[in-house]
């Protein structure tokens, strides 16, 4: 009986875990996290506007666990020694025949003043502090901005710094409280989001315009204050900064032995998923660097892809098989504005952008359909559905 340790309860964790489980039915698997809980970063931008509260995106695993026969080991990941084969935790060390790390990756918090800034995708509790400052400003000056990491351009989030500008306009019309803030975004770039495509950045800035939104872009930012964001272009004032930093590796890396990292810091792995340089070792979503094309993005749906593949590539190398199985480069977003959205697909053959008033209830579907398979109370029968690829 093979030993698999998968690192992380995100999107590519989960997903690599049922892979796991569906191909591997007598495999001994451990699912090191903090907590037994699924959080649902995508939704996170609708609790600002009340749409969700933080308990809808928290999903305890507790049952999906079970059901998969998937042991939880609760810890904070320490480092990773002996080649991959043991996890050190702040809850003692799991030993393994195969690891998928899965465990997502930290932004980037060098820049001067970061901490006068809020920043949404550090989770839920981030979401309900914006949500109560909005709530209680009367008036004023929101700056909205991204930046990335330098030495690994593809290591950023932008999407959903898009979705919250938009969704905060939004909010302050239907309210009626729109004309007493300005609302500014600004980016280093001259084009923010050109992984999106030239069509997508042109419907972005156009829809910015519509809505009255300035920009300052091209200006690199250089710091903060807790009333402006300073940038090579000078001062923005502001009422509340909120700004998406560029990603980096996990913390670990730095107490950990054998593993090749990216100029960016990320966690260096080929086009199988497999970690440069360690047996049995593979790596999916945020804390990896793989291959592919400058527009492959840092997304939930791009680490699914790659947790399958992982998955299937290590149950293949402990059976003695070559890791045959590849992720096709794809790109899937839905910017949405609380009313309508912007839909944005890219593979490496085609792209194709439109906007859509059903696309906000499309985003909307597509969530309680993704948390279905792990929202089934303990003891129920999902049969197939909690075994999906």
């Amino acid at each position: 009986m093979k030993r698999i340790t998968v690192i992380g309860a995100g999107f590519a964790a989960l997903t690599a875990a049922r892979r796991l489980r569906r191909r591997s039915p007598d495999a001994e698997i451990t699912l090191i996290a903090p907590s037994a809980e699924f959080h649902y970063l995508p939704s996170l931008i609708w609790i600002p506007p009340g749409l969700r509260r933080g308990e809808d995106l928290r999903i305890p695993l507790a049952g999906f666990l079970k059901r998969l026969r998937i042991r939880s080991h609760p810890g904070c990941v320490t480092a990773i020694t002996a080649g991959g084969r043991t996890v050190h935790t702040d809850r003692g060390d799991v030993v393994n025949d195969g690891l998928l790390i899965a465990s997502g990756g930290r932004f980037l918090k060098a820049m001067p003043g970061i901490e006068h800034t809020l920043t949404l995708c550090e989770g839920i509790t981030a979401a309900e502090t914006i949500r109560d400052r909005l709530a209680a400003m009367r008036g004023g000056t929101i700056a909205f901005g991204f930046g990335a990491n330098p030495k690994e351009p593809s290591a950023m989030r932008g999407g959903p710094m898009f979705e919250l500008l938009f969704g905060t306009d939004t909010l302050l019309r239907r309210r009626g409280r729109r004309a007493h803030f300005r609302l500014v975004f600004f980016h280093a770039a001259a084009e923010p989001g050109k992984r999106l495509g030239d069509k997508a950045v042109k419907l972005i800035l156009q829809e910015m315009h519509r809505r009255g939104i300035e920009t300052r872009l091209g200006q690199r930012p250089i710091g903060f204050d807790a009333g402006a964001v300073r940038t090579e272009g000078g001062d923005i004032p502001a009422d509340l900064i909120l700004f998406m930093p560029g990603m980096t590796g996990p913390a670990w890396l730095a107490d950990s032995e054998g593993f090749e990292r990216s100029e960016g810091g990320l966690i260096k792995a080929d086009g199988h998923c497999r970690v440069s340089g360690l047996r049995a070792c593979y790596v999916a979503g945020d804390s990896g660097s793989f291959p592919g094309p400058a527009w492959m993005p840092k997304q939930a749906h791009m680490a699914d892809l790659q947790a399958r593949a992982a998955a299937d590539n290590l149950l293949a190398e402990l059976l003695g098989r070559p890791a045959s199985t590849s992720f096709k480069p794809e790109l899937v977003c839905v910017i949405d504005m609380l009313d309508k959205g912007i839909l944005v697909y890219r593979n490496p053959r085609r792209t194709v952008v439109f906007r859509a008033r059903v696309l906000h209830r499309m985003k909307r579907l597509f969530e309680r359909g993704y948390l279905r398979r792990y929202r089934t109370p303990v003891g129920t029968r999902d049969g197939a559905e909690s075994l999906m690829p």
